[in-house]
């Protein structure tokens, strides 16, 4: 099921927009300010951000450009007008599509569609940093210049954590995004496993691990390096 967070002040218009998109292969929570869009964000993973511009505490383009640091979740932005200003920003920002109000819920649907397909069809990515350089669509992963084979269920889990950095993703979410295939009971010990044999590969020191946080009671989180 495809995970979206909508973060829309306007109660009537989330709920709109929530019965317009919510279906057995979609599932949209809401969020009314970007305090509360910030600790759902690091509770779970989301396939798709829906982004109001304006918030009562604070501005979604401020909201964004945090997101995009550690990220590359699809956005779509809402704006309450047709201000040039605010498109330009928000695009530069990262955003991949915007609708100005009002808009057509059928419309917006159609945009949300296209921007989950563009995800599919994109799973992985490349990205280099501290002595790493982790090429997911060819399936190539170095520190520092040397090679390090991993299984396709390592390579799900780096996947996960590299692309949500800064995040922390729970048990539950990690276990249901890892073993899509459909498998009525996973071992709940597997996603423990999985964790030790990255941190052995990955870290210096996997038993004090730099980048393979575990934060108890919830789940695990890459660690941000701040220099």
């Amino acid at each position: 099921m495809k995970e979206i967070l909508l973060i829309e002040d306007d109660k009537a218009l989330s709920s709109g927009i929530c019965l317009a998109m919510n279906t057995t292969e979609i599932h949209v929570s809401q969020c009314f300010s970007l305090q509360s869009a910030r600790a759902l964000c690091t509770q779970q993973a989301f396939d798709l951000l829906i982004l109001d511009i304006n918030l009562p505490d604070g501005s979604g383009l401020d909201f964004l450009s945090e997101l995009r640091k550690m990220q590359n979740t699809p956005v779509i932005l809402l704006t309450a007008n047709d201000m040039e200003t605010d498109i330009v920003a928000g695009l530069e920002l990262g955003a991949d599509d915007y609708m100005t109000k009002p808009f057509s819920l059928a419309i917006l649907r159609a945009r949300v569609n296209t921007q989950l397909r563009k995800s599919d069809l994109t799973p992985g990515f490349k990205t280099a940093f501290d002595g790493f350089v982790f090429d997911f669509d060819n399936m190539e992963f170095l520190k520092n210049g040397s090679i390090v084979e991993l299984s396709k269920t390592e390579q799900k889990l780096l996947h996960l954590l590299v692309s949500n950095r800064g995040l922390t993703l729970s048990r539950q979410t990690l276990v249901d995004r890892i073993w899509t295939d459909g498998a009525s009971y996973v071992d709940e010990n597997a996603l423990s496993v999985t964790i030790k044999r990255l941190r052995d590969k990955l870290e210096d020191h996997p038993a004090k691990p730099s980048y393979i946080k575990t934060v108890y009671g919830i789940g695990y989180t890459w660690a941000v390096k701040h220099k």
